[in-house]
């Protein structure tokens, strides 16, 4: 296999989605999870149609998935930033070389708010119970998330033209296979050094609050705060608009049997390191 040299952002991001995974508890099962979250509001007939194939499909639109998404990002938010907080304490990870291992908690929070996301608005599973590494399509499917939640426009586009994959639903395989062909890999690795250019921003307003005394703790934690929650909620809004959250999608027969082709080759590649949403 060729191997391919990557920008320095780019390595960084790749080392710390890897650290990110390393983690325990990171993987979120989305049978337990669909189950346990739409028992709460739908019947079991319903619950099970969701899990088979998606909510949307299942009859549930985006209004009802409300409350629990809501829920999910609060959780989650509330979860890194405990922990982010307590990251910044003297005598806790207030050493600079603590620094990756508060990212890593941030990154591992970040994959599993995206996978009850994307769960919640129509995508497959993410990982395989039998793997307990990162290939290339899971490896790939994250970045473009991640990339979508760091506003990354070209990640917008293409998981956009990958939803088209999703949720037609013709074969299981079809979003894996797309994910790990060659028009991908340029597309991919443009997005991940974007990553870790915005990424290298946001650490370093979170390092600046590690090297304060006492005060340390508060910026740590509000820091980690003011980036993880919108981040988790543009992703959502950007699933919300997809047609694997349609009912109306759904609804009409012809578009779940339709083999659709869909091109990655007319994403301009250049231009993405040059997109930029600060808007938090």
């Amino acid at each position: 296999m060729v191997q391919h040299e990557a920008p320095a952002n780019n390595s960084k991001f790749e080392m710390v989605l890897h650290s990110a995974m390393t983690l325990p508890g990171i993987k979120i099962s989305r049978e337990s999870f669909l189950r346990k979250e739409l028992s709460k509001y739908f019947d079991g007939d319903i619950v099970e149609k969701a899990i088979k194939t998606n909510p949307a499909q299942a009859g549930i639109k985006v209004e009802q998935l409300e409350k629990i998404a809501k829920a999910s990002i609060n959780f989650e938010t509330g979860k890194v930033t405990a922990l982010s907080a307590t990251a910044g304490l003297p005598g806790g990870w207030a050493m600079a070389a603590a620094l990756p291992a508060d990212i890593a908690q941030l990154f591992g929070h970040i994959i599993r708010i995206l996978q009850k996301l994307v769960y919640l608005y129509g995508w497959q599973e993410m990982f395989r119970s039998d793997d307990d590494g990162l290939d290339d399509a899971i490896s790939n499917q994250l970045t473009l998330f991640i990339g979508v939640m760091f506003g990354v426009n070209a990640a917008n586009v293409t998981i956009t033209k990958l939803a088209l994959l999703a949720a037609t639903q013709v074969e299981k395989t079809l979003v894996q296979k797309a994910l790990t062909k060659g028009t991908m890999y340029p597309i991919v690795k443009r997005i991940a050094t974007a990553i870790g250019i915005k990424m290298t921003k946001k650490v370093f307003a979170k390092g600046v609050g590690k090297i304060i005394p006492v005060v340390g703790a508060v910026i740590s934690g509000g820091v980690t705060y003011l980036i993880f929650r919108p981040m988790a909620k543009r992703l959502q809004k950007h699933l919300i608009s997809l047609p694997t959250a349609s009912v109306e999608f759904y609804e009409n027969p012809n578009n779940c049997n339709d083999i659709i082709d869909v091109n990655f080759s007319d994403i301009d590649v250049e231009s993405i390191e040059a997109d930029d949403d600060t808007t938090e």
